[in-house]
C-alpha cells in the first residue's frame, strides 16, 4: 500500500490554516505522527480518513485520488478519532456487531473475530456488560477493536493510548506490531514513548506544517552530539532555561540534575545518548 499526500491545504478562515502545503508518502509499516496540541496532526488524519475535505492537493491511496473518491478509501480504513463514541446500553458484543454491520462486514467468522480482537483488548470478561459500565480506558479499548473489525488495509490511531494503563499500552503495542506487517498504520500521538517503542517512521509536526521525517535513527542523529547533563542549584534553573533548551530535571538533594540540549555545554556537563524525546523537544521548541 503506498499513500502519497501532495501539496494538502486546510484552510478554516482568512488567517488561518490547520494544515498548510503538506506533502508526505506513507507506506506499509508504523508510522508514528507527533506534535504538540495545535500541530495539524487530527486535521491531517480526518482528512486521510475521508471524513474532510482539504482546501487544497490531493491524497492519492495506490493512485486513486480519495478527495474525488472516497469510497475507495473508506472499504479499506479503520479509524479511531479523538472524540470516539459509544452507545452505553450495548455491550461489547453487541456494539461491535452493530459496527460491523455500519461498514458491512459479516460472514461466518465475525463473531470469532470479534471475540478475538476483546481477547486481545483484554475485554473478553467484561464484554457482556454495558459499555456505559466501563471506564475510559476500556472505551478507549472498545474503539481500538471497533477500528481493526474489517481487517483494513489502512489503519488510523488518533491518540489511541489516552487513558490506558501502562499493561494496557504495552498489549496495544504489541497488538499493533502484529497487525502492521501487510498494511499501513499511522499513529498519531504527543505523547513521544507511545511512538518510539514501535514507530518505522516518525512523522514531526508543528503549525500545520512538517518539521522532519526519517527514521527514528536519523531524527535522533539531529541532536546525538548536543545532548547533556548537568547538576545546578535550583535558584539557577530559570537563568539556565533562557540559555539552554531543557529537556527535564530531577530533584536530589539540594540539588537538580538536568538533562538538556545545547551546542555550548556548561562546565561539568556530561554528554547524553540521544533518543526521540529529545529529538522532538529540540525539533518542536526551536523551529
Amino acid at each position: 500500500m503506498t499513500l502519497d499526500i501532495q501539496n494538502v491545504s486546510k484552510k478554516y478562515s482568512r488567517d488561518k490554516y490547520g494544515l498548510k502545503d503538506f506533502s508526505l508518502t506513507i507506506e506499509n509499516g508504523i508510522l508514528g505522527l507527533l506534535g504538540p496540541n495545535g500541530a495539524g496532526k487530527s486535521t491531517l488524519l480526518k482528512m486521510i480518513a475521508t471524513v474532510s475535505k482539504p482546501t487544497k492537493g490531493h491524497i492519492y491511496l495506490n493512485e486513486n485520488n480519495i478527495v474525488k473518491n472516497p469510497n475507495v478509501m473508506r472499504k479499506q480504513l479503520g479509524f479511531l478519532p479523538q472524540d470516539f463514541g459509544v452507545y452505553a446500553n450495548l455491550n461489547a458484543f453487541e456494539f461491535l456487531e452493530y459496527l460491523a454491520a455500519l461498514k458491512g462486514v459479516g460472514g461466518n467468522d465475525l463473531k470469532q473475530r470479534i471475540t478475538l480482537l476483546l481477547e486481545n483488548l483484554n475485554l473478553i470478561d467484561t464484554a457482556h456488560r454495558p459499555i456505559g459500565s466501563y471506564s475510559g480506558g476500556m472505551k478507549q479499548r472498545i474503539g481500538i477493536a471497533q477500528a481493526l473489525l474489517n481487517n483494513p488495509d489502512v489503519v488510523i490511531f488518533d491518540e489511541p493510548t489516552v487513558g490506558l494503563d501502562p499493561e494496557e499500552r504495552v498489549r496495544f503495542r504489541n497488538l499493533i506490531s502484529n497487525l502492521a506487517q501487510n498494511c499501513i498504520v499511522i499513529l498519531s500521538s504527543h505523547i513521544v514513548s507511545d511512538i518510539d517503542t514501535i514507530a518505522d517512521k516518525v512523522v514531526i509536526m508543528k503549525n500545520g506544517a512538517l518539521v522532519s521525517q526519517g527514521h527514528q535513527e536519523d531524527i535522533i542523529n539531529l541532536v546525538k552530539d548536543n545532548v547533556f547533563e548537568t547538576s545546578i542549584d535550583k535558584e539557577s534553573l530559570p537563568n539556565f532555561k533562557n540559555q539552554h533548551l531543557v529537556v527535564s530535571t530531577t530533584r536530589k538533594q539540594e540539588k537538580l540534575t538536568v538533562r538538556y540540549i545545547s551546542q555550548n555545554p556548561v562546565e561539568n556537563s556530561k554528554k547524553q545518548t540521544a533518543n526521540l524525546e529529545d529529538a522532538y523537544l529540540y525539533l518542536t521548541k526551536t523551529n
